[in-house]
């Protein structure tokens, strides 16, 4: 398989100057070393610095611009796009996790939608420097249909906390568009998984930890949600594809869908990893405590494979045997 940035037009990003919210995050960390490598020049807003971070432990930070604060405060966000002159903005920064969004909904909406009308209001004032916004959304903006897989023609209903926080993100992306012609595009990615994440509540990284350790991988559901799950790169690959076609048309003021178009059970998740890393013999604990969940997501990629010729290159055994061999290297240098 390709690696990192494989659909990145190079002539593009020279020289440009691109403006990453959550660049320090799991899927951040990944598209600043694909920007960086393709010869972009690199700011990224980080609120808490994590010497764990990809972005830290893969020495791009070293070759990046990092402007500290939060998605809440404005005049951060104002200051990062003006002073650097950012010409490319990409919306990557939220509170991510459904858990600590049912727990706590405050932190996520004003992460996730404060934070959103923040930074699209500066890209609005700051219309002659700001030429392409790509909003990282999710397929949680859709909320529950029975009828799946979602298409961009979905709507919008959110129903529990962090699932509204993406439907009202992506609702205030397409008003500034429509209303002021801001150059926004939205990508609806499923669940994201790959070396770097560090929310250990998540099925990916918590079946490899445990299983790494000898323990019986543990979950919080019951086992049979069904989920799209999508490989770090080929996000980042989405992303990009999204900002270079900015121009042309449809992509401007739409969203977007990027899947496999092979969504899968929980339960298919650990025997994958399982079968990554040829360990049978710990059959998941199954605690059936899992709130404010989806029961059924999939996605429909015709939309984005029309428009802008994208397509995954890692299907789930692909992208799960990379993400595996992250996670040994790095849990095993940490012992």
């Amino acid at each position: 398989m390709e690696g990192v940035g494989v659909n990145t037009a190079a002539k593009h990003w020279a020289g440009r100057r691109a403006f990453v919210t959550g660049g320090s995050g799991f899927v951040g960390s990944w598209l600043v070393k694909a920007l960086v490598a393709a010869g972009a020049h690199v700011v990224a807003l980080i609120r808490d610095l994590d010497d764990q971070s990809e972005l830290v432990r893969s020495g791009a930070i070293r070759k990046v611009s990092v402007v500290n604060g939060e998605l809440e405060d404005f005049f951060a966000l104002e200051r990062a796009v003006n002073e650097f002159e950012c010409d490319t903005v990409f919306h990557l920064g939220a509170q991510a996790l459904v858990g600590a969004a049912y727990r706590n909904p405050l932190p996520t909406f004003e992460s996730n939608i404060r934070g959103t009308y923040n930074l699209l209001e500066v890209c609005r004032i700051h219309a002659g420097l700001v030429k392409a916004v790509v909003i990282a959304s999710s397929d949680k903006a859709y909320g529950d249909h029975d009828v799946l897989p979602y298409t961009e023609e979905h709507g919008l209903v959110g129903r529990h906390p962090y699932d509204v926080s993406k439907s009202c993100t992506d609702l205030i992306a397409a008003s500034y568009h429509h209303t002021y012609r801001t150059p926004i595009t939205i990508a609806r990615c499923g669940n994201i998984y790959g070396g770097g994440d560090l929310n250990w509540s998540r099925i990916v990284p918590s079946t490899i930890r445990s299983l790494l350790n000898g323990e019986r991988p543990v979950l919080r559901s019951d086992g049979t949600m069904i989920r799209d799950y999508f490989y770090v790169e080929d996000a980042v690959n989405a992303y990009l594809a999204l900002a270079e076609k900015i121009e042309t048309p449809g992509v401007a003021g739409g969203a977007f869908n990027f899947s496999t178009e092979q969504p899968v059970t929980v339960n298919e998740i650990v025997a994958e990893v399982q079968r990554a890393m040829g360990i049978h013999h710990l059959p998941p604990l199954v605690m059936n405590t899992a709130k404010a969940e989806i029961k059924a997501q999939a996605l429909a990629s015709g939309k984005a494979r029309d428009i802008l010729g994208w397509q995954a290159k890692y299907d789930f055994a692909s992208g799960m045997k990379q993400t595996v061999e992250w996670y040994k290297a790095y849990l095993e240098g940490s012992r």
